[in-house]
């Protein structure tokens, strides 16, 4: 494992706010047509509750959000495009480093938020910049401790994959060398199809890593091994502190039990 220098480079972040839930999906109700990133949240879009926070990191050197019309009317401290959605979530990622390609000088590695997750803050996006720089791997993944997650936010109703030495979630912001994102796409495309389906993301894996799984014999760093092998590259897991960078809202009571929680810590009035 190759440790790097103490001091942080800001890096560049691409927002995916692709999706506007249809009837049917949990969220159609209260986003009315309107697309999920935007959806009224205390006063503001959704969105904007993630720019604010990352406004208030330390780290960051521009901000690509993709998934929106480019004449959205949200606000960043850092330099901020918006580009249109281009159809699916690893489309979306490819073309936020298109974008910072082509405005030049991009990081080497870029962080990826989701548009969700409206409980993060500032010095949570400083912690996964400076956690990433400490190593040198291409992708780095966010998993949150159930103890973690439900001592936040009790009833969550997250899904947790039961590992050997940990029961986990996945977290919704990560990070990864910007050529990577253009390699073995279609194993990524099924990674990230998968995503809210653990189980089924470890049977892509590989039937020996399913079956590990499914008997809760394999250990988080075995996972990370497992996975670092199958794309062809280093990854490596990160076991976040913070709840709230997995806390994305997906349900009308993920919606209700994050703004409740804003209002309890004084965030929203």
């Amino acid at each position: 494992m190759t440790i790097l220098s103490s001091s942080f480079t800001p890096m560049d972040v691409v927002i995916t706010a692709g999706g506007t839930p249809v009837q049917g999906e949990p969220l159609f109700e209260i986003c009315a047509g309107q697309p999920k990133a935007l959806l009224d949240f205390g006063g503001k879009p959704m969105i904007q509750w993630v720019l604010d926070a990352i406004s208030n990191s330390n780290h960051v050197h521009r901000v690509v959000v993709v998934g929106l019309p480019p004449f959205t009317d949200l606000t960043c401290k850092y330099p901020l495009i918006i580009i249109e959605n281009q159809g699916s979530l690893l489309s979306n990622l490819q073309a936020g480093v298109t974008e910072l390609q082509r405005q030049g000088d991009i990081s080497r590695k870029v962080l990826a938020v989701s548009s969700d997750v409206p409980a993060i803050t500032g010095s949570m996006i400083d912690w996964m910049v400076e956690t990433v720089q400490q190593t040198d791997h291409d992708v780095y993944y966010n998993v949150i401790s159930q103890s973690v997650m439900e001592a936040r936010f009790p009833n969550s109703k997250r899904t947790f994959l039961k590992l050997k030495d940990i029961e986990v979630c996945g977290g919704d912001i990560a990070a990864f060398d910007y050529e990577f994102i253009f390699k073995k796409q279609k194993l990524f495309e099924a990674i990230i199809g998968s995503r809210k389906n653990p189980i089924r993301q470890a049977s892509i894996l590989g039937f020996d890593t399913l079956f590990l799984v499914l008997l809760h014999k394999m250990t988080l760093l075995q996972a990370e091994i497992n996975i670092s092998k199958k794309v062809g590259s280093r990854a490596h897991a990160i076991i976040c502190p913070y709840a709230e960078m997995g806390m994305d809202v997906d349900k009308p009571h993920q919606y209700e039990q994050v703004l409740s929680s804003l209002r309890a810590s004084g965030a929203l009035a």
